[in-house]
C-alpha cells in the first residue's frame, strides 16, 4: 500500500511540475488611464483587439519595470508613455520582456555625458541614455523629450522608442544596429547594405532621416525606427527600402 502511496504521489508531482499549466496573470488597464492613449496617434491606428492587447502590454511592462523621478515628479501619464515606448516597438512579438532593463529614470530635461543636470553646462545635450556599468539594466529618460516624443506629430523625433530599440537590439549581447532577436540570418546582409548606403545618404546632407543616424550602424537604427513609428506614411514614400526592412524586422506596418 505503502508503495502505491508513494507512486501516485511522484505522479502528481511530475503532473504539477511539468504538465500543469501556470494561470497567466490578469492585468487590468486603469479605466482614468484611457484618455492618456486616446492622444496617441499610434494607439488610433489600432484594431479594437491590438488596443485591448496594447493595454495589457503596457500593464505586464510597468509590473516588470520600475519608473522613478529623479528631482522630477513621475505622474501616471509619464509612467504610460514611458510603456507606450517600450511597447510600440515590440508589440507583434508574444510574451516580449526586456531581459536588459530594471528601471527607469525620469530626469526633468537633457542632462551630460556624466548624467548630470541642472546646471548651465552647454554640454547638457542628452536626451535619453541605456545605462551600463553602475547602471546595468537602468535607462535614463528627459521626461521633457518624453513627452515632446509623443505629443508632437511633425517631426520624426521619439526619443523612448530610440532608447527602447537600443535594448531590444542589445538582447543578443551587442547594440550594433543588427537586431538578431527580430531579423532574421538572410535579411541580416541586405539590411548591413542598406545601412551603410543610407548612412552615406546621410553624411552627403541627401536624406532627411536626422545626422544622428549617420553615427553608427546602432544609432540608425534607432532613429530610422523613430522615423518609422512616428512618421510611417512620409518614410514609406521617400525610403521605401528602409520602410520594408524595418517592417520586416518589427513585423508591423504602421503606414497602413
Amino acid at each position: 500500500m505503502e508503495y502505491v502511496l508513494v507512486i501516485v504521489s511522484i505522479v502528481l508531482l511530475v503532473y504539477v511540475v511539468f504538465f500543469k499549466k501556470k494561470k497567466k496573470k490578469d492585468y487590468v488597464f486603469p479605466n482614468d488611464w484611457e484618455k492618456y492613449l486616446h492622444k496617441l496617434i499610434f494607439y488610433k491606428r489600432l484594431t479594437d483587439a491590438d488596443k485591448v492587447l496594447f493595454q495589457q502590454r503596457i500593464m505586464k511592462f510597468l509590473d516588470e519595470v520600475i519608473v522613478e523621478g529623479v528631482n522630477v515628479e513621475v505622474t501616471d501619464y509619464d509612467k504610460v508613455l514611458v510603456a507606450v515606448g517600450a511597447v510600440i516597438p515590440t508589440l507583434a512579438f508574444k510574451d516580449w520582456y526586456y531581459p536588459n532593463l530594471r528601471t527607469v529614470l525620469l530626469y526633468p530635461d537633457a542632462f551630460n555625458e556624466d548624467f548630470q543636470f541642472g546646471s548651465q553646462d552647454a554640454n547638457k545635450v542628452v536626451l535619453g541614455v541605456v545605462g551600463s556599468g553602475r547602471l546595468k539594466d537602468t535607462m535614463i529618460l528627459s521626461k521633457k523629450a518624453l513627452h515632446h516624443g509623443f505629443e508632437n506629430d511633425t517631426d520624426k523625433l521619439n526619443t523612448a522608442i530610440h532608447e527602447f530599440v537600443h535594448l531590444i537590439d542589445g538582447v543578443d549581447g551587442a547594440i550594433d544596429g543588427i537586431p538578431k532577436q527580430l531579423l532574421s540570418e538572410p535579411n541580416a546582409l541586405p539590411w548591413l547594405k542598406l545601412i551603410h548606403k543610407t548612412m552615406e545618404d546621410i553624411n552627403k546632407d541627401k536624406s532627411d532621416i536626422r545626422n544622428y543616424g549617420g553615427t553608427s550602424q546602432a544609432e540608425f537604427f534607432a532613429v530610422a525606427s523613430e522615423y518609422f513609428f512616428s512618421r510611417p506614411k512620409l518614410m514609406k514614400r521617400k525610403h521605401p527600402e528602409v520602410y520594408k526592412m524595418l517592417e520586416q524586422c518589427f513585423n508591423q506596418n504602421p503606414a497602413s
